[in-house]
């Protein structure tokens, strides 16, 4: 982008923004007529009037009449844009945050409570198809669904900007822009969401439990996660059984309930039941039900499990902790699809959808004489593994969104937010207990806290690791090696995003990366 060059020095007014604020400010909106903002096209060379002081400065100076209480992101490549936008919007918002790389958005977004965001749609040089600004709305929204976004293109970009109001942008601006169009729409675009949330709180409280097809899990964008979901999307239409794997806390109830929203049984609620915590004398009454005096306090007669479940989905957790006795009759209901209530000689047949889950490995424990190799193979028919949290990158950053919103609500501390090195330290910690020890740590930080500002020492995580005390230190180079694939790591391979955090450039990671193969 080529930006206007002011011929005329303003040296003799000897500005100094940090000193004299007030000053400078009035500067500005009496250079506001002549000052042609960044655009792509080339600008001429202009120059400022000899008597400056004397100009009118009514037609393109906003009307200041108040200032919202919100705090507006704006992120834009061209730090003169960044910059004149600051000036610009600093008397109209409480607090103005820019960001030069994209990259940053995340965590802006996660540290900060930020009330609109101002996007600008093209970041890389000599590209200019709108791609990377409609790819980080979606990002922002995925982050923050109600959050505006007003989007910043060149002129002539009308119809890339078209699109990006179709991919949920609130508003547009084009380059350059009138001071008080841009001014407007921002306030407009600001006081739609505050008016927004008091319709949908007013909407909330009439629907009452709201929509119950209403997706619950967070996906996130790791890889594993996308081609997780993806087969999740093609099987769930299916009557197929499945089994979900994965460690403590990663999720895999809310994804077998994920699996049930999207099936074609979900008209009718999915019922769970906890096998490990199933006694052998009450397995048959709790899956098969019993009728009235079947046994000693059978005091009337109930429909089990499968009974209840018919015509809908049932979720068995923890099925590697069904003891070996018992596999066999869960493996004829699941065989004959009927079953028989204690005390009963009629035979009741059953349409149920089987969704199971384990963090148990069961093909070992096949090996091993511990389950059923064709009760294995019966509720195997689709397997399902979530990684753990650890190994699915920024996924951490929307699941530290969700809990602090979550319990910043429940806890009645609404203004409550993140520090950024709070951030790198939940990023930094390997999470054995996954999803639900990350919750429950959350959970504790916003009731502990004891300002509005989460920080690194209100995070209680047992820290495992111990510095090594052998003899043995690694040399600077395996220092360096494992910091930079660290980095890329926690990046998902984005170089850019990984120069950044190890605080190098580009070109530098690369040379460093180039030595490292040779």
């Amino acid at each position: 982008m080529q930006t206007t060059i002011i011929q005329r020095s303003v040296s003799k007014y000897s500005l100094d923004r940090t000193q004299n604020k007030a000053l400078f400010q009035e500067m500005y909106h009496k250079m506001s007529n002549y000052w042609t903002l960044p655009c792509r096209k080339k600008q001429k060379r202009i120059s400022l009037p000899e008597n400056l002081e004397n100009h009118s400065t009514q037609t393109d100076t906003p009307n200041l009449t108040y200032m919202e209480t919100g705090t507006i992101l704006i992120v834009d490549d061209n730090k003169s844009v960044l910059a004149s936008l600051e000036l610009l919007l600093e008397n109209e918002f409480s607090t103005v945050r820019t960001a030069a790389n994209p990259n940053q958005i995340t965590t802006l977004l996660t540290t900060t409570s930020i009330d609109i965001v101002i996007l600008d749609m093209n970041f890389s040089a000599g590209i200019n198809n709108g791609n990377e600004g409609l790819y980080w709305l979606k990002r922002i929204h995925e982050i923050r669904p109600a959050l505006p976004v007003v989007m910043l293109t060149a002129y002539g970009d009308v119809e890339l900007a078209v699109k990006a109001l179709k991919h949920g942008a609130t508003d547009f601006l084009l380059k350059p822009w009138d001071n008080r169009t841009l001014v407007q729409k921002i306030k407009e675009a600001y006081n739609h969401k505050s008016n927004g949330k008091s319709s949908s709180k007013s909407k909330n409280q009439t629907a009452g439990s709201g929509n119950p097809n209403k997706p619950e899990m967070l996906i996130g964008h790791s890889p594993a996660m996308l081609q997780l979901i993806k087969v999740v999307n093609k099987v769930a239409k299916t009557d197929a059984n499945i089994l979900i794997t994965g460690e403590n806390g990663t999720g895999k109830e809310m994804l077998a309930r994920e699996i049930h929203r999207l099936s074609p049984r979900n008209t009718r609620p999915m019922l769970s039941i906890d096998m490990g915590a199933i006694s052998e004398s009450l397995f048959e009454s709790e899956l098969f039900g019993h009728e009235r005096g079947a046994f000693t306090d059978a005091y009337e007669s109930r429909s089990g499990k499968f009974e209840a479940a018919s015509g809908s989905s049932l979720f068995m957790d923890e099925i590697g902790n069904l003891p070996l006795a018992l596999q066999a009759k869960l493996l004829t209901v699941l065989q004959n699809r009927n079953i028989t209530r204690i005390g009963s000689n009629k035979v009741i047949p059953v349409d149920i959808r089987l969704i199971s889950a384990t963090n148990k490995d069961i093909p070992e424990m096949v090996k091993q004489g511990l389950f059923r190799e064709d009760l294995f193979y019966r509720i195997n028919t689709i397997h399902l593994e979530i990684p753990p949290l650890r190994e699915r990158g920024d996924d951490i950053l929307l699941f530290v969104e969700t809990f602090l919103h979550r319990f910043a609500s429940k806890y009645q501390r609404p203004e409550m937010r993140m520090h950024e090195q709070t951030i790198e330290k939940l990023r930094s910690y390997h999470w054995p207990g996954n999803i639900r020890e990350l919750q429950h740590a959350i959970e504790k930080a916003v009731i502990l806290c004891e300002g509005n500002v989460i920080r690194p020492k209100d995070i209680l995580v047992k820290q495992t690791w111990k510095p090594q005390t052998t003899s043995t230190v690694p040399n600077l180079e395996e220092v360096e090696r494992q910091a930079i694939e660290t980095a890329i790591l926690q990046n998902n391979g984005n170089l850019t995003a990984a120069a950044e955090q190890l605080g190098i450039s580009r070109q530098t990671l690369y040379n460093k990366l180039k030595r490292f193969k040779s």
